[in-house]
């Protein structure tokens, strides 16, 4: 569609204040609120489509996908989902400022000092008010404030912009752990801000000269007659119309995928889960032991958890920690917010209650999903790395890798697994400690001792414990956890621990899988790039984060 800055090339010098330059182009601010528009449209596309799950982890489990390099990309749609937040966001902002811009300069067109090309445009239309170019039809001393909110694009866009900013302003990384309720409804939202997206450009307030009267025009000779338009054959009235509204052509894909979503996961709420165990750790971990029909996992996996008697609308994500080789299947909680405090008070923890199986909470499963621990059994040489309760996915990793080192070892691609787990103090560890010593036990009484190597790290302790495990530093076990291999104190020396590995494994692609705080995974991750060879045959370790 060409504008009337295309067609009437000389005459727009005469009217600046009308959005013209005196090439007769655009302004500039209307081209960056429209160029802004079309990233916006494309963004919105594609920030729903990393969150349908269920075709991310059915995706991961292609054979398109079966490679390392496909599947770590699959494992980053939360980090690709905030990427292209960050980017509607930014065009948001360079779209609202460059209108707000041309809104005043349609505004101020409409005065008496615009010059008589401004009027004649702006009256133009006047009488079936379809054909117009300025969306402004009158002056007033109000300015343009009055259009945006008598518009429907200042009304939808003024309901986007409030969505939005409720939405990432809720997705920081403090109000989301803190308080992850505000985050959960707020993000809800997204709801309103599709729906005006595509309404907002059904006012169709950026215009163009229509096809039909560009025929019309002689333009060598209206350049310079513009008075005269309607009154010769050769310079008849321009007619405008306005850009029909393309949003909806971008998104609808998307929302219709992520609407099977919503209807799967619906379904999936709707199905019986049975609780057949709750067992009270130390440190404010509650186990909970399920059982569901049709229930089908890998190690490393995760599920959404709902409990009906605490919240019938929020899902919160927990990594399975059962062995897909058990009967049943597992999470373990830890009371760190409202709704995980709620949870463990609702299956009696809080009060050391026995509950029978009909006086527990009724609990909706959804998934599982893929993440980045299912990776583990792709490489010869896994290094698994955890701080405080991101254990929580290597629980069901170390299981399953001792199930399947039992049964067919020598099938197993997996050749050697190192093990780290820091925590900050002692009471973290039982929890965790038992199925460490099962390991190691089994293990030694078959002389597989060199399959797992295990290192734990205790970061934190006071006087009363640090005399105490000094008393007891020539036991045989440790006095802390039990084991035959004794507790570490401090945190370790990653360079150190990670120049040994590559000497051991020269060669080798080493797959390198963490979960835990964002500080530690930055120096994991750099110690990875640090620590591979530039050489193709040389050691590489292949940086893996869980993220929910």
């Amino acid at each position: 569609m060409q504008t009337l800055g295309q067609t009437l090339l000389p005459l727009s010098y005469k009217c600046k204040v009308c959005g013209w330059t005196a090439h007769g182009t655009v302004l500039s601010t209307l081209a960056w609120a429209r160029a802004s528009a079309m990233c916006l449209n494309f963004n919105c596309m594609l920030i729903i489509l990393p969150i349908c799950r269920n075709v991310v982890s059915l995706l991961r489990g292609s054979s398109a996908c079966s490679r390392g390099d496909l599947r770590r990309l699959l494992d980053k749609n939360i980090t690709f989902h905030r990427f292209v937040g960050y980017m509607i966001t930014l065009h948001a902002a360079i779209h609202i400022i460059a209108h707000f811009i041309n809104i005043e300069r349609y505004h101020k067109s409409q005065s008496e000092e615009a010059g008589e090309l401004c009027n004649i445009l702006g009256n133009i239309g006047n009488q079936s008010n379809k054909d117009y170019l300025n969306p402004i039809r009158s002056y007033n001393k109000v300015g343009g404030v009055s259009f945006l909110f008598t518009s429907v694009a200042g009304i939808t866009g003024f309901v986007i912009t409030m969505a939005l900013v409720l939405i990432v302003t809720s997705s920081t990384e403090l109000i989301r752990r803190s308080f992850y309720e505000v985050f959960f409804y707020t993000h809800n939202l997204f709801i309103i801000f599709f729906i005006g997206l595509v309404i907002h450009g059904v006012g169709q307030i950026v215009r163009g000269q229509s096809a039909h009267s560009l025929l019309l025009h002689n333009l060598s000779y209206c350049k310079d007659h513009y008075y005269e338009w309607g009154e010769t054959a050769q310079c008849p009235v321009p007619q405008f119309s306005g850009n029909k509204p393309l949003t909806w052509k971008w998104v609808v894909f998307p929302l219709v995928l992520y609407t099977c979503e919503r209807v799967i996961r619906f379904w999936r709420s709707k199905q019986d889960v049975i609780i057949t165990k709750v067992i009270s750790h130390s440190s404010g971990v509650l186990e909970i032991q399920m059982k569901k029909s049709g229930f089908s996992m890998e190690p490393g996996q995760y599920i959404f958890l709902q409990c009906f008697s605490v919240s019938r609308l929020e899902w919160h994500p927990f990594t399975l920690t059962s062995a897909p080789e058990e009967p049943f299947f597992s999470v373990h909680v830890r009371a760190v917010g409202d709704w995980t405090q709620r949870l463990l008070a609702e299956c009696g923890a809080n009060r050391n209650l026995c509950l029978e199986p009909w006086q527990l909470p009724r609990l909706a499963v959804d998934g599982p999903y893929g993440s980045a621990a299912t990776n583990v059994f792709h490489y010869h040489v896994s290094v698994c790395i955890a701080a405080g309760i991101g254990v929580t996915p290597f629980s069901s990793v170390l299981k399953s890798i001792w199930y399947k080192y039992c049964s067919s070892y020598h099938e197993m691609k997996l050749k050697k697994v190192y093990f780290y787990w820091l925590c900050r103090d002692t009471h973290s560890f039982e929890w965790f400690a038992d199925l460490l010593i099962s390991l190691e036990e089994q293990m030694s009484a078959q002389g597989k001792t060199d399959f797992l190597s295990y290192h734990l790290f205790l970061t934190g302790w006071d006087e009363n414990q640090a005399s105490h495990i000094a008393l007891h530093c020539d036991n045989d076990l440790d006095v802390i956890t039990g084991l035959r291999h004794k507790t570490n104190f401090g945190r370790p020396n990653w360079n150190k621990e990670f120049r040994y590995i590559a000497d051991k494994h020269t060669g080798s692609r080493i797959g390198v899988f963490f979960c835990g705080p964002r500080p530690l995974s930055k120096i994991l991750n750099n110690m990875c790039c640090l620590h591979s060879s530039s050489d193709p045959r040389g050691v590489h370790f292949h940086y893996n984060k869980e993220s929910f």
